[in-house]
């Protein structure tokens, strides 16, 4: 069995051959930190710089589990590479084009 941890805020409906299996949120949220430096403005709307620091809120590998992170938390550099760790798979959309799941996880 596996025992996916959903370290986002969002109940992940991930979409299979089979059907969509729906994911819950733990309650804990793994996410990076961000600071915003001001950079400019283009006429009334101010323009910041974003700066990506640490992750916090990432377990460390645990053994069977496996982790549901953002994409951004995924494809940080102390996260890159670890086998436990994956980020929602392409978004699935309505015909609205409003987004209702993904398709399959992506490891990080």
């Amino acid at each position: 069995m596996f025992n996916f941890i959903n370290l986002t805020p969002h109940t992940l409906n991930v979409h299979t051959p089979t059907g969509v299996v729906d994911i819950t949120p733990s309650g804990n949220v793994a996410r990076c930190r961000v600071t915003l430096t001001p950079d400019g403005d283009a006429g009334l709307i101010p323009l910041f710089r974003a700066t990506h620091g640490e992750v916090d809120g990432l377990p460390t590998p645990s053994e069977g589990s496996f982790f549901i992170v953002s994409g951004m938390v995924a494809s940080h550099p102390t996260v890159t590479g670890r086998q436990d760790v994956f980020a929602p798979g392409a978004l699935v959309r309505d015909e609205a084009g409003r987004p209702i799941g993904c398709k399959g996880l992506k490891r990080a």
